[in-house]
């Protein structure tokens, strides 16, 4: 039996020990890249970002954007979780490219790397990727499906401050109580008038949070009052690619932020249709054609924006009774145009097709991703992250139809469910050949589990 401790560790190190095996599934992405050029692609994109000369040995492009795809691949939510979880793997560090006597990069070179980064070149690199998913047929671009969710922004309730007279809550309430005659109030006297005041809604016009200027109160999905912003995603509905994401504030209307998210997403399907082969472009869509939300982007000024742009649209209709039109006859053909398509056999199909492939984006990239709260504050930050973030799930597309997996985390549970089966299949095989025998069939009554066949002795 051996000791524990007192062992010298040894000077040199082999090239296998230094480097690691490497995780099958990030060889697979490694080889995606290499193949189509991503470290040439993004080191000619941020050239203008690195002085020639001055400064220390800056960290490559290709490895702060293989760090925010990390962010996707393994869930994590923050910059300074991913730095710790790349220094502390040798699999990671073989997926980045950085040796055993190199440091990997820590969260405040992330930061720094991804302000001095600006947003254009960000979005480069997100149509990169959907270029590469169009080159394998794995992008249409003709049917659109737009939703959005709340993120929670890293900013607390308690923090809010009057935008009038920079009064922080509990000052309000402070001076509420004491208008009522209360002159030194308690805690519990503040939040029976909390309780009472009239109009409790803490409204944005009102109320500011100093710390992330950009959020805005919110109602998130589960029901809590917070600080939040607004994710919105534009869908490929025909392969599930996200091909445009945009980040507002968390109270803003969908009707609101609707014409920016799709404008956003016909002019990336316009950029990547430029930059891919002839072959890719052919099996692209001429446009989009069709675009499908829920009823919470029904209004007047979207139906007219779609039928402006010739694009049929399939916008859910709220209950909002019998309408008057006041001569508009413009937007009540387009009213009565999108009523008919949506109760149509297509638009109840792209209906049940919404729930399923719009919220499993939402599904992957924030809950299983680990975005669903932010670590960043103001817009411009946050998008980055979150289109890096958003290109390794596409990414994660073109592995699931190579591999059949899009996460290193899927493919580990797929050997577990590979080894459950083969031992299913096994113990199934062996029942057969018991059966077999004569007596082992005039013997075998309900003994096997429910989910197999169940045989009877033959009846004599």
């Amino acid at each position: 039996m051996g000791k524990s401790g007192g062992d010298q560790e040894d000077l040199f190190m082999t090239y296998q020990q230094a480097r690691g095996p490497g995780h099958p599934f990030y060889r697979v992405v490694n080889e995606i890249l290499r193949k189509h050029g991503f470290d040439e692609f993004v080191e000619g994109l941020c050239k203008k970002f690195y002085a020639p000369t001055m400064g220390r040995t800056s960290t490559v492009p290709g490895v702060y954007f293989r760090c925010l795809l990390l962010g996707y691949f393994e869930g994590i939510d923050s910059e300074r979780g991913i730095a710790w979880r790349v220094a502390d793997s040798l699999s990671l560090r073989d997926f980045l490219g950085i040796a055993a006597n190199h440091r990997t990069p820590d969260h405040s070179t992330l930061s720094k790397t991804r302000i001095r980064i600006d947003m254009e070149t960000h979005q480069e690199v997100f149509n990169w990727v959907l270029g590469v998913l169009a080159e394998n047929a794995l992008l249409k671009g003709k049917t659109i499906g737009i939703d959005a969710t709340t993120l929670e922004a890293n900013a607390a309730m308690r923090s809010i401050r009057r935008r009038d007279d920079g009064r922080t809550y509990n000052e309000f309430l402070t001076d509420l109580t004491r208008s009522s005659g209360i002159a030194t109030p308690t805690r519990e006297e503040l939040a029976k008038t909390d309780r009472k005041r009239k109009g409790k809604k803490t409204s944005n016009d009102d109320w500011h949070n100093p710390n992330d200027p950009d959020s805005q109160v919110t109602k998130m999905k589960d029901g809590r009052t917070h600080m939040g912003h607004k994710q919105e995603h534009a869908v490929d509905m025909d392969t599930g690619a996200i091909v445009a994401v945009t980040v507002t504030g968390g109270a803003r209307g969908d009707t609101k932020t609707f014409g920016d998210t799709i404008e956003k997403a016909a002019n990336t399907l316009e950029d990547v249709a430029e930059d891919v082969s002839k072959k890719a472009r052919s099996k692209l869509s001429d446009g989009i054609r069709e675009v499908v939300t829920d009823k919470g982007y029904h209004s007047n000024d979207t139906v007219n924006l779609m039928a402006a742009a010739f694009i049929r649209s399939y916008f859910s209709e709220p209950d909002r009774g019998r309408r008057k039109w006041n001569g508009d006859d413009f937007t009540q053909q387009a009213v009565y145009a999108n009523r008919r398509r949506v109760r149509g056999l297509r638009g109840r199909k792209l209906m049940r097709l919404r729930g399923e492939i719009i919220e499993r984006s939402f599904a992957h990239t924030l809950d299983t991703g680990g975005m669903r709260r932010t670590h960043l504050r103001r817009h411009p930050n946050i998008l980055k992250r979150v289109m890096v973030h958003v290109a390794g799930f596409n990414l994660g597309l073109l592995m699931r139809a190579l591999i059949g997996n899009g996460t290193p985390r899927g493919l580990q549970d797929r050997a577990a469910a590979l080894a459950a089966f083969v031992w299913t299949l096994i113990r199934s095989l062996l029942v057969e050949i018991a059966l077999q025998a004569p007596a082992a069939r005039q013997r075998y009554q309900v003994c096997v589990p429910p989910t197999w066949p169940v045989i009877t002795p033959a009846v004599a």
